[in-house]
């Protein structure tokens, strides 16, 4: 079932049919209200400056309106149906919403058309839980991030692509309104069919009893993630997301103006530049997460937004001398670059930001309540958009800072909320630490890492090379692991911080510390209790020679206590790296003599505790690892 390409999901019916029907969603959105704002604003109220701003924020009101009504309703249904056929429906509203949208262009009807406007943000409210619920569903665990990736791509190019085509169709004379019509109705129509190729996706919770007072469901849909405190922070994350990106992208048009001093195509040339940035950072998460969730990735996404959308400010941060500048005209200035460059890689480092917290609440919510979970996140976006409307006005107009100004502290403010979001769950900051690490020194190919349980205690039993080792295994398994280790690796400086909050369970021999090991197995049992992975080195300690010692009998005593599944694992290629002990057994010093270097991580199938002896789980690992130490 796994692909081993991201790209390959589309041509996979259990995928392609959603994700059209999911981007020809988000274009349509994107059509009809760009057509609508530029309708309102450019024709009926050419010479109304006020009567103009009114209908924008109008607009922009009516659209979010329905994500704080109706997300928890929609959380509901899509846990209760099947989302497959609940995506038709949602088509079917679609079509009839653009067929009544033919009529409201062609009158120019600012009520009907704002009204359609409200039912078409009730349309993608419907369709966000459905969305990011089904995902878990029809993807396994290895194409989860790519299939984020790929939705969070699609969605990004076409509200670009919707939106240049929504304001380029309604300004051609006399035939603009049908324009506008034809291509909101082909595309409804459209979705219409590749979501009738969607295949059935079984509810997660056909019993559950719908309770369509939005309030109170708000509330509990807001429960169900309070629990969960790294859902909670990945929600909060990917809000506060949406309140960086909704400034950046509200202030485009103005700054594009007064700031750069470009003519109207310049904005959509840098909107064109950002959304390409985020489809570049989506896609590229799969590649450099090694196809899992890499929550690694999420402090590496905060740091580039922070740091490239604070040098926005430096690169420009006066108003323009001169107006009305094409694109061709920008381009050969210097400073132009500089801005582009900024507002692209702060883009792709918000896509590393935004897809692992995406599919890490997917992965760690409960199955059968994750579309109320992903609605109650919906619910954050919109009314942390909302605040970062009113905070932009506020800074603006009443603090009087200019735009490059307003960016910067929206910058500032992104370092802050994300240093505190890595205090308050250490777990970010611990796998960012980790896949520098590892993924600087190491290419790595993982063997047979299906076998290691999606769920449920199973104890992990690994050869000994390295000072990495625990690393490397926390940074391949998709699961958190419990590291059993020796107390004087535990206390390595820097890597301690990363083995404590790994919740690493430091461990000595008996003549060492007997305290310290009565401990350590009470620590495994409890972790085994709680249904986690546990590992261990049972050769006490790391290789001298490069081949595996015996293995001691620890393990069978945690067996003896509490016996749960034992899965044989085998690091290859790492005897004779800095952190082995090949330097000090040939009495060199210990430097570093080769970087990104090919190791491997095999699993075994995983072993009954009946008849996980020492001796046996040795004979496996030596097996699985083979000739190369």
């Amino acid at each position: 079932m796994s692909s081993s390409n991201q790209f390959a999901l589309l041509k996979s019916r259990r995928f392609a049919p959603f994700f059209w029907t999911q981007a020809l969603g988000a274009f349509n959105d994107n059509v009809f209200k760009n057509a609508l704002v530029i309708l309102a604003v450019y024709q009926i109220a050419a010479h109304d400056p006020v009567r103009a701003a009114n209908y924008t924020n109008l607009a922009a009101a009516l659209f979010i309106a329905p994500f704080l009504l109706f997300s928890a309703t929609s959380g509901q249904l899509s846990d209760k149906f099947d989302k497959a056929r609940l995506a038709q429906l949602v088509k079917v509203l679609e079509l009839v919403i653009m067929v009544i949208a033919l009529f409201g262009f062609l009158a120019k009807s600012i009520p009907l058309l704002m009204t359609l406007l409200f039912l078409m943000g009730l349309h993608s409210t419907l369709f966000g839980p459905l969305k990011y619920g089904l995902l878990p569903q029809v993807l396994d665990s290895q194409e989860l991030v790519g299939g984020n990736g790929l939705i969070e791509m699609a969605t990004f190019l076409a509200i670009l692509v919707g939106q240049i085509l929504g304001a380029t169709l309604i300004k051609v004379p006399d035939t603009g309104a049908w324009l506008v019509g034809a291509a909101t109705i082909g595309t409804a129509l459209i979705g219409l069919v590749t979501s009738l190729r969607m295949p059935p996706v079984a509810a997660p919770d056909p019993n559950l009893v719908i309770n369509w007072n939005p309030f109170s469901e708000t509330w509990r849909n807001l429960g169900y993630i309070r629990g969960n405190r790294p859902v909670l922070l990945s929600c909060l994350g990917i809000s506060w997301f949406w309140f960086f990106g909704s400034v950046f992208i509200t202030q485009l048009p103005t700054y594009a103006q007064l700031v750069i001093g470009g003519d109207s195509t310049v904005y959509t040339f840098l909107l064109t530049v950002f959304s390409l940035g985020i489809g570049i950072g989506s896609l590229l998460c799969e590649r450099l997460s090694g196809h899992k969730v890499e929550i690694g990735l999420v402090p590496f996404g905060s740091i580039g937004m922070t740091l490239f959308g604070a040098d926005l400010h430096f690169a420009k941060p006066d108003l323009a001398a001169v107006q009305d500048l094409s694109i061709a005209a920008l381009l050969v200035q210097p400073w132009i670059w500089r801005v582009l460059a900024d507002l692209l890689l702060m883009a792709i480092f918000s896509g590393f930001f935004i897809v692992p917290l995406f599919a890490l609440i997917q992965t760690r919510s409960d199955p059968a309540r994750r579309s109320r979970v992903i609605a109650a996140n919906n619910i954050l976006n919109a009314f942390f958009m909302v605040v970062a409307a009113g905070l932009s006005a506020l800074l603006l107009n009443a603090a009087g800072l200019s735009i490059p100004q307003l960016l910067l502290a929206t910058a500032l403010m992104n370092a802050v909320v994300a240093i505190y979001i890595y205090t308050l769950v250490p777990e970010f900051l611990m796998r960012f630490l980790s896949w520098i690490l590892v993924n600087t020194l190491y290419r790595i190919r993982l063997d047979g890492f299906e076998r290691i349980p999606e769920e449920g205690a199973a104890l992990l039993v690994c050869n000994h090379v390295s000072f990495m080792d625990a690393l490397i295994i926390g940074g391949s398994v998709r699961r958190p692991v419990r590291f059993v280790m020796y107390y004087k690796i535990f206390n390595i400086p820097l890597l301690s911080f990363i083995f404590r909050t790994a919740k690493a369970i430091p461990i000595a021999g008996y003549k060492e510390d007997p305290q310290l090991l009565a401990k350590a197995f009470d620590e495994v049992d409890k972790e085994l209790a709680a249904g986690n992975l546990v590992c261990v080195f049972p050769e006490g300690g790391l290789t001298k020679d490069g081949e595996i010692a015996e293995f001691k009998t620890g393990m069978e005593k945690i067996l003896e206590r509490r016996p749960v599944p034992v899965v044989p694992l085998a690091l290859r290629g790492l005897w004779g790296s800095i952190f082995s002990r090949r330097d000090s057994a040939l009495g060199r010093a210990r430097l570093p003599r080769r970087f990104w270097s090919r190791i491997g991580l095999a699993a075994g199938d995983p072993v009954p505790p009946a008849e996980a002896s020492a001796a046996a789980l040795e004979a496996q690992v030596r097996a699985l690892r083979g000739a190369d130490a």
